[in-house]
């Protein structure tokens, strides 16, 4: 999937805050569940630092818990139901935790294994790819209001990687993440931000919005490039971002 003529998309990921299920660990896919007091509070916080982003669009996912999350956010354009951004259907695991559905099945992993009676990876990847398509026909900051694992699967598809490799991108609640494309290599998409909750979002989101000034990790990048080293990527990357925090 290559890129935007401009390569000047930025995706603003945002997973909804806490509810209940989310609290207790349960897997909550199609199940209709408010926020809490706390995820309330959280989608709140998190949206004063996307108040001064001009997004061109705002998509959310159709489920409650989401729509919340962007509802309270308060964001000024009208939000766009996106149903590619729901949450995985769990199927006969719904509202089950994993360490419970592992007592039967020992070596489940929703990544490689799928869910009876709900989706299965190559059906969510399948998703995953058609929404990245058409996000990369659009241009400028759009915001993406969605979920824990759907989101996973997104960023792990927006950079190419298979979907069992989702499993090692955990999201918590509330958190905003970002894709974009590398300024120096405009072929190659990358993973900007990721997880950032209210606490760790920092004014390098903003200088990567405005397109002015570098964050530090666009720094590292640019001197590891002038000293004739490689795009960081894997745990390099993950390692290099952990230290902008």
């Amino acid at each position: 999937m290559k890129a935007n003529a401009s390569n000047t998309l930025r995706l603003y990921l945002i997973r909804h805050g806490e509810t209940e299920w989310s609290l207790s660990g349960r897997h909550t896919g199609r199940t209709e569940l408010p926020l809490t007091p706390n995820g309330e509070d959280e989608a709140r916080e998190l949206g004063k630092h996307l108040l001064g982003i001009p997004f061109a669009h705002v998509l959310t996912s159709p489920l409650k818990r989401a729509l919340q999350t962007c509802e309270l956010a308060g964001l000024d354009q009208v939000p766009e139901i996106e149903p590619d951004l729901a949450e995985w259907d769990y199927g006969d695991y719904e509202g089950q935790r994993s360490v419970d559905i592992r007592k039967e099945r020992p070596d489940w992993n929703v990544y490689r294994d799928g869910c009876p009676r709900g989706e299965m990876p190559a059906q969510v990847a399948a998703r995953a790819d058609r929404l990245i398509a058409r996000l990369r026909t659009m241009d400028s900051n759009i915001a993406l209001f969605t979920h824990g694992q759907i989101g996973s699967v997104l960023a792990a598809r927006w950079i190419g990687l298979a979907i069992d490799k989702a499993q090692h991108f955990m999201l918590g609640t509330a958190s905003l993440s970002m894709f974009a494309f590398d300024p120096h290599h405009p072929d190659v998409p990358v993973i900007a931000l990721w997880n950032a909750v209210s606490r760790e979002i920092s004014n390098a989101v903003y200088s990567h919005t405005a397109g002015g000034g570098m964050t530090m990790r666009q720094r590292s990048l640019e001197r590891w490039e002038n000293e004739g080293g490689e795009i960081l990527t894997g745990a390099g990357a993950d390692l290099l971002k952990n230290n902008e925090r």
